[in-house]
Formats: structure tokens, sequence, C-alpha cells
């Protein structure tokens, strides 16, 4: 029988980027955007192109290079390719046996593209829930390690990331992470803790239809907080203990602080990464919340944000009217509730 998972964009709430500097954040999934992966067992094993997504035929050599200008070389299928590859491997490693026939695997995706919301780890998520199941082996892989099978699989690719976007979409919902050296170096993974959806305020999703301007100037920051950078690393860690304020100021309700921690958390980013990594148009989101009176951060890396506006509805047809003026998409976010069963919720280290 065909198998068939999905998996959500998501939100680096607080706290990001510190999840690949052994920091801490808080993220969540949303019900807007999603990949899917569909599993049914065939004769040969077959990775299936997405006809939109890996489209191989244009219409002109003119579309051939908008299309490559605006999406780049690559879809969907090299995903798919990896994730089988780390998954057999990691099976190989543990003894655990695969004995099924062939599959053939298919995707889509409606996960606006270089919008920071992880569409990428989406469709490697989605394939490795289908395998799990496939293969029958979910209770064989702790749910704590599926997220470093996801990035490992990304790894492979050359895609340079953090846990953090793959946690929370193998976890769904509200999820609270510590990134410590001391946990990732005696558990091999973080401290992943569940939160109730319910305490987050509404919030909206801003982006462009077209982020050409993603912040493409390489940024320094990895090597300089490599190299022991004393403003980096201050900045950082402030940045990862806005996720640890957070989560106190979301269990009591207390908005009117979320509002400071949201925008003190993408003015960290602005002065240790600069405008030019950032890009003019993603600091221009931002702006256009914050002129409103919202708060308003990254979603990731750049090219959507996440806004709150605290004084309700009047503040939020404020931002509606300003988005539009500036031609930026606005969008009621909606989030996912978890999806661990029961089974794996209790078996999660929390400590």
């Amino acid at each position: 029988m065909a198998v068939e998972h999905k998996a959500y964009a998501r939100v680096g709430f607080l706290g990001n980027p510190s999840d690949v500097y052994l920091g801490r954040t808080m993220s969540f999934s949303v019900a807007n955007f999603w990949a899917s992966v569909q599993l049914r067992p065939s004769d040969q094993l077959l990775i299936q192109p997405n006809p939109t997504h890996d489209l191989v035929s244009f219409h002109s050599i003119h579309h051939l290079v908008h299309r490559l200008d605006t999406e780049g070389y690559y879809g969907g299928v090299r995903l798919l390719m990896a994730i089988c590859k780390v998954f057999y491997k990691h099976c190989q490693d543990k003894n655990i046996e695969l004995n099924k026939p062939n599959f053939t695997l298919s995707y889509d995706t409606n996960i606006p593209r270089q919008t920071g919301l992880s569409g990428s780890s989406a469709i490697v998520c989605a394939a490795l829930n289908c395998l799990l199941d496939f293969y029958n082996v979910r209770h064989l892989i702790k749910v704590e390690i599926r997220p470093n099978l996801i990035l490992n699989a990304e790894k492979e690719l050359g895609i340079v990331a953090g846990l953090q976007d793959r946690v929370v979409q193998v976890y769904g919902g509200l999820v609270y992470m510590d990134f410590s050296k001391e946990n990732m170096d005696k558990l091999g993974h973080g401290i992943y803790i569940p939160m109730d959806v319910n305490l987050l305020p509404p919030l909206f999703l801003i982006y462009a239809e077209n982020p050409s301007d993603s912040g493409k100037v390489h940024s320094t920051v990895r090597q300089r907080w490599l190299d022991g950078d004393e403003f980096i690393i201050s900045s950082m860690n402030e940045v990862a203990g806005l996720a640890e304020k957070g989560k106190t100021v979301l269990l009591e309700k207390n908005y009117k602080e979320l509002v400071n921690i949201m925008n003190r958390n993408f003015d960290l980013r602005r002065q240790m990464f600069g405008d030019k990594a950032l890009g003019a148009l993603n600091i221009k989101m931002v702006e256009v919340a914050r002129s409103v009176g919202a708060a308003a951060k990254f979603t990731g890396s750049g090219g959507a944000v996440v806004a709150f506006c605290p004084e309700g509805s009047t503040q939020v047809s404020l931002l509606e009217s300003a988005c539009k003026e500036a031609g930026f998409t606005l969008q009621k976010i909606s989030v996912v509730p978890s999806f661990l069963s029961e089974e794996e919720s209790k078996s999660l280290i929390t400590y």
C-alpha cells in the first residue's frame, strides 16, 4: 500500500540563528505551507521528478534562463535520493533490517522558494517519515535522532544548516530547543521540549513573491565565532538567551515583553551579519512591519518575516495596508499541533 506524509514549513520564532552556535531556539510548524511525499511499492526503485519543481522542458531559452535565475538549478529529486542513502546507511550501522520490495518516491510542495521557511528540509522530513512507515522501523529510530538524519541528508548535498528546522518539522507544534555543547557532546543531539501552541499570540507571515534580493553576500560570522571573536560570541549568547526568556514570557503570556524580545532578536542579527549579508528586501520587510508598531524578525535566514501586532485588529489592518503598498504578501499564521504520538512524547529526554 502507498504511504504518504506531509511536513510543514516552519518559523524560527526566537533564538535563531544560535542553533548552529550551540545556542537555544524556539520554533513552530506552519500549516499554511507544506511538502508532501508519497511512497508506493514498485518493481524498480524510482525517484520520480515533479513536473513543476524538476522542470526539464521549456517554452524557450528565455524561459529556461528565467527559471534558473528565479528558482535555481535544483528541484527535489536530489533531496529524496540523499535521504534514501542516509536512511539506508543509518539502518546498516544500527543493524536494522530493511526487508521490503522496491518503491517509487514522488513529492510535491507549495512552500514558496527562497523564503526562509525550510522548504528543502520539509521534503526530506516527509520522505523520511514515508521510509520509517514503509519499512516499519519507526519504533527503532528515536525521535530525537530523526532531525540528525534529515540534516545529514542535506549535508550530503552541501546544504549548510542547523538542527532547529529539522527538529520542529519532525516534532510539529511549538518546540523549545537547547543545543548546548554539553547536550550535543553527551547525547549527539539537543534537548527538545514541546510546548502548548495555544501559548502563542496571533502571528503573521510577511514574504515577497519574488525574493531576488535574499542577502547573497557571504557572511564571516561563522568563522569569527570559531576564531573566538568576543563581539560575535557575546551577541550570539544573547540571541540564545532570548529563546529562554521567550519561553518564560509565553508561559506567563506576557506579550508586551514578547515584542521587545522579537525585535531584539532581529537587531542583534543585523549587528552581527550586517545589511549586505541580510539583503535590502529582507530588511525592508522588517521595517514595514515596525512602521506600524508591530514586532518583526526573520523566520530563518531571510526571505520571510514573522510579525506580531500587540495592539490587535486595528494594527493588523495597518500592517495589511503597509504590506500591500510595499508589494509584500501578508498571511495570518496557522500553527500545526504536535505530531508526536503518546509513546514518542513519553520517550523524550527533557531534562
